[in-house]
């Protein structure tokens, strides 16, 4: 146990954020850099190391927190990170991106504030790169196998690194002129710098992965041609069909999904434009969708010099403590206050888009909404509430309905479907086409970075038992014979 005490005697702090008015004149992480290392043993310290450590649980990808919590504690910062690396390719990415679970299950936080594991994760990873304690690591022989990974976000980066390690020869097929998928242009700088992608990638070239930007699979090379070519194929595309909203107006210019404007004000940081082709610059925003990737279109307008931003969403607001529905350790559905929401701007539930209007050039100008109820099993509008707001920019940020791979490759392949629309696989994450697996949000859903890193390690095990007949990787996911449950 890291300090006996520490969980009564030491206070949680977190990452302190740069002040609004400072942050907002650039696209550098919110977050003071290095202000957890003074803080941060202390905070390790008030783990309890429970006799069941229910965060493991919170966790899919099954994250030794307590052990590393204690080392951090002990300042043996080399320790902890061979710990946190034992289970996370990527805690760089998850310590900057994931909603932690894993503090959602801490049994500290049944009666008391709990653990600051994300802080401590993503400090313990920072130390390491600092102190180059992070490099290659080239397999002792190559098993004259190969393999081709389609999309290279989370799952798919987790895949190959895991393959490439165990020996095979890994390609990373990508669509977009860089490598990283919505890590790299789905993701808003502010939240993670790029340049955590980039290192990481020059660590798995070093080890022998290789890249190909600038590939759509099923267009510019053939599922027929990736197996005749590979000798196991891994299906990591991710759920990039947005939600559409089809009420009147919809057409209109100004309209975009959310995956339409965030990757353009990624570009900018990239050099790639000087300015955005869709800006909020001067412009009423409304932002329809109250998660994640909302709040990410919320803090990008407002970087961008929005005369307004609007956030809608159809649920209520959340209450700010533990629904008594989603007692302890499930991750409860709580009102959150996220960097982009302190910054500006106005958060309005409960209320559905109804129509857009625009001016006679066809440029969006209002959105017309009504206040909802929930009653027998649908949204009912609320008679006399209708009215509308001013929108001259307006981003779509309601989810995913699925992978849009199965418009190409997954007819080339001949896999087949579930009910949801997501790529069918079993308890292996094989396909029902030999040698093709899929994982991550492909195979999945929409879900958290942790599934989609859990996912690719556990699917690496399942190619390299393929290949080879027994495997030494790990699987977070435990293979089974049943169906995979999602």
């Amino acid at each position: 146990m890291a300090d006996p005490k520490g969980f009564l005697t030491t206070p949680k702090q977190l990452a302190e954020r740069r002040p609004v008015d400072v942050r907002l004149r650039d696209w550098n992480e919110v977050y003071v850099e290095r202000s957890l290392l003074p803080i941060i043993t202390k905070q390790a310290g008030r783990c309890m190391d429970c006799g069941i450590p229910f965060c493991h649980n919170g966790c899919p990808l099954g994250n030794l927190i307590p052990e590393w919590n204690d080392l951090a504690y002990r300042d043996d910062f080399v320790g902890a990170i061979e710990r946190l690396h034992a289970t996370n390719n990527f805690p760089e990415f998850t310590g900057r991106l994931c909603p932690a679970p894993c503090e959602s299950a801490c049994v500290l936080g049944i009666n008391q504030d709990a653990v600051t594991i994300k802080n401590v994760e993503v400090t313990i990873i920072d130390k390491a790169w600092d102190r180059g304690g992070v490099t290659p690591q080239v397999p002792e022989r190559l098993s004259g196998k190969t393999v081709a990974v389609v999309g290279s976000g989370p799952a798919g980066l987790a895949a190959a690194q895991q393959l490439t390690r165990a020996g095979h020869t890994v390609v990373v097929y990508e669509r977009a002129d860089r490598i990283g998928g919505l890590l790299r242009y789905g993701i808003p700088e502010f939240k993670m710098e790029k340049r955590h992608i980039n290192r990481r990638i020059e660590q798995m070239r070093a080890e022998g992965t290789r890249f190909r930007t600038g590939v759509h699979v099923g267009e510019d090379i053939t599922g027929q041609q990736l197996r005749e070519r590979f000798d196991a194929v891994v299906v990591a595309a991710g759920a990039t069909t947005a939600r559409d909203l089809p009420v009147p107006g919809r057409e209109l210019k100004g309209v975009h999904q959310a995956m339409e404007y965030l990757p353009l004000a990624n570009k900018v940081q990239e050099g790639d434009f000087v300015e955005s082709p869709i800006s909020a610059k001067g412009k009423h925003v409304v932002v329809i969708g109250g998660g994640d990737t909302g709040a990410d279109c919320v803090g990008t307008a407002h970087r961008q010099g929005a005369a307004s931003v609007t956030q809608l969403e159809i649920m209520p607001r959340p209450s700010e403590e533990r629904p008594g529905h989603q007692p302890w350790p499930t991750m409860p559905m709580t009102y959150k206050v996220t960097s982009a929401h302190e910054e500006g701007g106005e958060r309005i539930y409960s209320v559905n888009t109804t129509r857009f209007a625009g001016d006679e050039d066809g440029n969006v100008q209002e959105l017309h909404l009504v206040e909802v109820e929930f009653k027998d099993g649908r949204f009912e509008p609320v008679p006399g509430t209708e009215r509308a707001i001013p929108a001259q920019l307006v981003t779509l940020a309601m989810g995913f309905t699925g992978t849009d791979v199965r418009n190409g490759l997954v007819e080339q392949l001949g896999a087949d479907l579930d009910a949801r629309g997501n790529i069918a696989r079993d308890g292996r994450f094989a396909t029902n086409v030999d040698g093709v697996y899929v994982c991550g949000d492909a195979g999945r859903g929409q879900s958290l970075i942790v599934w989609a890193i859990a996912e690719g390690r556990s699917a690496a095990a399942a190619v390299d038992a393929y290949l080879g007949g027994k495997t030494p990787l790990p699987a977070p996911i435990r293979p089974t014979d049943r169906p995979l449950v999602v």
